[in-house]
């Protein structure tokens, strides 16, 4: 029985701190879950993401402004990101989020204010609980991830814990490898 899709919780602006690491592959997610057991994680709920990309007039703004559908839902999440800095190799971004009830209409909406759809990508996400330390495990068109979000002092020895390097950790957002992942799809599509 899957789990249950964890209820957003609505919260104002804040602070993301994360840490991302791209896995080897479905076995080293399954190693990465079977550790997350044994340190006593909770399981959270897992759930299907589509996530829309918003451009004015097919320019990246300066913000990353997305909407998550979950679930094949019709409401969704839109949140607004500024730009990242990094701490230690820790990304840390600006956050705001809102839920909302008809993602349909806040698309229009959008389209009104100049915005238009510049491209999509799926994820599926497992949401695992430690403490003070929310654990991502992800799968993307374009591999298996792990994502650490909490607070700054912690990421490090979790990471740790969890058998990654944070050395390793990516600097990348899942938006900028989407568009870099469809461009090399598109790119074999033409050659082929």
């Amino acid at each position: 029985m899957a789990a249950p899709r964890p209820k957003h919780t609505p919260r104002d602006r804040t602070l993301e701190a994360e840490l991302k690491f791209k896995l080897s592959g479905a076995a080293a997610q399954a190693q990465l879950r079977r550790h997350l057991h044994e340190l006593e994680a909770k399981l959270d709920g897992a759930y299907d993401e589509e996530n829309l990309r918003f451009w004015r007039k097919g320019k990246p703004p300066p913000v990353s402004l997305r909407l998550r559908i979950i679930d094949g839902g019709t409401g969704g999440i839109l949140t607004a990101k500024g730009p990242a800095r990094f701490l230690r190799g820790i990304k840390i971004r600006e956050e705001t989020e809102v839920e909302v009830s008809d993602a349909q209409a806040l698309r229009d909406m959008l389209a009104y204010l100049g915005y238009e759809v510049a491209f999509t990508y799926h994820k599926h996400r497992e949401t695992w609980k430690l403490p003070s330390i929310a654990v991502f495990l992800d799968v993307l068109d374009f591999g298996f991830f792990v994502e650490l979000e909490g607070e700054v002092d912690l990421l490090e020895p979790t990471a740790k814990e969890l058998g990654l390097n944070p050395r390793s950790a990516l600097k990348s957002s899942y938006s900028a490898m989407a568009r870099k992942h469809q461009a090399g799809a598109k790119g074999r599509a033409l050659a082929g």
